[in-house]
């Protein structure tokens, strides 16, 4: 079977040739493989996934992965490197619907019309996994465990849905910022590095079009934790100093 890629080109997604040994994004290489993939595989059914990824892409930091309207073709795992997803809002505002590390999966938007909704944009120089989604379909029609997988990734797609859309409608500013850093912290914990310490990828105006705040609003909140001694921050360095105050005001926007 052939399709057309977003540049023109056809792509077969049935002859896909695979040299595991030289390509590292093979699953079975993978140190994110724990985050992408079930728990369970055989080796025989890994060295399938491996075969299923097509190739590997890599884009410069500003550069799109895809854009909204661009025909559906694959989803993305992300091997190194930051993402944003944006929409263009109607009075020409771009809309941050979210943010994606390394391990998780971009271009689901794409599935139900067969089109993307949405642009997804690299924020530093990053690297994705490219899996042709008939193929995934067709392979987790085989495999159990990857379908099961796969709905338990689309599931999290909807919870956190859901979870920005309480953010937007029921937290103040400041509570809003406590959970984007709260939920950074926790993100960063599963991939192995310190839920304390890290580098915000993104700019102050991109955390406050997601959080439906204004830059300025933002910058007030950022300046009342640093004063408070929740954290410190160095133009993007983030140090969590006091992680419990954060969560005391989650705790009272839920109470």
């Amino acid at each position: 079977m052939q399709i057309k890629s977003t540049s023109g080109h056809d792509v077969n997604l049935n002859v896909i040739p695979l040299n595991i040994t030289s390509l590292k994004a093979a699953c079975s290489q993978c140190n994110l493989r724990e985050l992408c993939l079930p728990f369970g595989l055989t080796e025989k059914e890994i060295a399938r996934l491996d075969r299923m990824v097509a190739s590997r892409r890599r884009l410069k930091r500003g550069q799109h992965l895809y854009r909204a309207g661009d025909p559906f073709e694959a989803i993305y795992a992300i091997k190194t490197g930051f993402f944003k997803t944006d929409v263009l809002l109607e009075d020409g505002r771009d809309q941050v619907t979210g943010f994606q590390m390394a391990g998780e999966i971009l271009g689901m938007d794409g599935i139900s019309a067969e089109a993307h909704t949405c642009n997804a944009v690299a924020l530093e120089d990053s690297e994705v996994c490219v899996i042709p989604f008939l193929q995934l379909e067709g392979l987790s029609r085989e495999i159990e465990a990857l379908q099961h997988h796969f709905h338990k990734v689309m599931s999290r797609e909807i919870v956190r849905d859901h979870g920005v859309m309480m953010l937007l409608g029921t937290m103040r500013a400041e509570e809003r910022l406590a959970a984007f850093l709260l939920n950074l912290s926790q993100r960063f914990t599963t991939r192995g590095y310190s839920p304390q310490e890290f580098h915000l990828r993104m700019t102050r105006e991109e955390i406050g079009s997601y959080l439906g705040l204004k830059l300025e609003t933002v910058s007030r909140a950022f300046s009342r934790f640093q004063e408070e001694g929740f954290i410190s921050v160095q133009q993007k360095h983030i140090r969590i100093l006091d992680i419990a105050p954060l969560k005391q005001l989650l705790a009272h926007s839920s109470a």
